[in-house]
């Protein structure tokens, strides 16, 4: 039979009423198929005027190029196979949209080839031909990622709805992963709108704070960054990372309430003075509390807990261990570590090898120990920090003493081993 044969024969199966096969579908009420059925021979992709691209795979010739007489009567660019291996080496060279494939092949079955074209191609649609009616084995090829199957012997009518069938099916996923990116980029455009204006609300009251604290602003970068190391090492997510990377920025925001004659006090606290001074961990958690801001909420964390001790010896609440928040925790052994190896008006810097040793007498003391050796891990990370955030030679670096001794003292000997004194 003449290709003008096969496809008028086509025609006047679907002729009712005078309405063209293409117009039945929406003369009966389903818009969808008369919507594939019109749009087909783009591809379904309104965004690619070009015919739908279909390779059929048989090993039987005269089946093959029947198959590629009725797609392309039908306005389709067909291109044929005869084994499994010609077609992969086809769907290598060339984009196309439908995939048809006997599954009685030698050599490489239907169903071998399948994950093998999905692998290659993997928005491609699949329909499988089937010379036997075999439940088992329709669902193991749909589980495969077909989209359906045609049994032999073959109908033009049935191959060519099911043509337009699988093409629907695959503009649609299409569609709708691409609406799933559209939204997924703008939540994550959202999400990043959000976080801005986060870290702008964090830097602006960190900004008021050092009105009040001659802290150095390198200090304060430095913190968010080291923070940021260790809290990555300690295998936080990605998004609670960004998180402490801005919120330990606040750890001291409660001094922004100290009186100035002893924030600014450039001799030794007396003990009076020392208790005050304490109470801005306090002061700081009430100024970031009562937000639905996680970055702010963790903030408060750290402000109310960085002078907790793993021994409980510490304030202003007497946390021990695993009630110290790990925020506080992570940004408690970052503190003292920079307070440690920077120069302060009240005392040189001290050697990284000998800051070290002070740490590690203080591990399971002052901190928690299991954090402590996952920051002597990466210990090179905060080097390279210190190298690229330096204190900056213009700025005033006074700082009280209160201020290491807060972060550092866990025994009598640390202020004999840093020779604490404004002096």
């Amino acid at each position: 039979m003449s290709e003008r044969a096969h496809f008028a024969r086509a025609e006047s199966i679907f002729v009712w009423r005078g309405l063209h096969f293409r117009e039945l579908p929406l003369a009966l009420g389903f818009a969808p198929m008369a919507i594939a059925l019109k749009s087909r021979a783009t591809g379904n992709d309104p965004a690619t005027p070009r015919p739908a691209q279909i390779l059929v795979v048989d090993d039987d010739s005269a089946i093959a190029n029947l198959v590629k007489e009725w797609l392309e009567a039908d306005g389709y660019a067909c291109q044929v196979a005869f084994d499994g291996n010609e077609a992969l080496e086809k769907l290598k060279d060339h984009s196309f949209d439908l995939l048809i494939t006997d599954i009685g092949m030698p050599t490489m079955t239907g169903t071998e080839l399948l994950p093998h074209a999905k692998e290659l191609s993997p928005h491609i649609a699949i329909l499988v031909i089937t010379g036997m009616e075999d439940r088992t084995l329709a669902i193991e090829i749909l589980k495969g990622g077909a989209f359906g199957y045609i049994t032999k012997p073959l109908d033009q009518n049935e191959v060519l709805i099911n043509v337009t069938n699988a093409l629907e099916r695959r503009r649609l996923a299409r569609e709708s992963q691409r609406r799933a990116n559209e939204l997924e980029r703008d939540v994550n455009l959202r999400i990043e709108q959000i976080r801005s204006r986060e870290e702008e609300i964090a830097l602006r009251l960190v900004a008021a704070a050092e009105y009040r604290d001659n802290e150095t602003g390198a200090h304060i970068r430095r913190i968010g960054l080291s923070s940021a190391v260790l809290a990555e090492a300690c295998g936080w997510s990605s998004d609670k990372v960004d998180e402490i990377r801005l919120a330990a920025t606040m750890h001291d925001i409660g001094k922004i309430g100290i009186p100035d004659h002893i924030l600014l006090k450039p001799g030794k606290l007396t003990p009076e003075e020392f208790e005050v001074m304490k109470t801005h961990t306090t002061i700081g958690a009430a100024i970031l509390g009562r937000s639905e801001i996680p970055v702010l909420q963790m903030a408060r964390l750290i402000a109310l807990s960085h002078h907790e001790r793993w021994d409980g010896s510490g304030y202003p609440q007497g946390l021990a261990n695993d009630e110290i928040p790990e925020a506080a925790r992570i940004v408690s052994i970052v503190d003292v570590y920079d307070a440690l190896v920077h120069q302060r008006v009240y005392k040189p810097a001290v050697p990284e090898r000998e800051a070290i040793a002070i740490m590690k007498a203080a591990r399971g003391h002052h901190f928690d120990p299991n954090m402590f050796d996952i920051f002597m891990q990466v210990l090179p990370k905060f080097r390279q920090i210190r190298e690229q955030v330096a204190d900056e030679t213009h700025e005033s670096i006074r700082h009280q003493e209160v201020e290491l001794a807060l972060s550092v003292a866990c025994s009598d000997d640390f202020s004999e081993m840093l020779d604490i004194s404004s002096s």
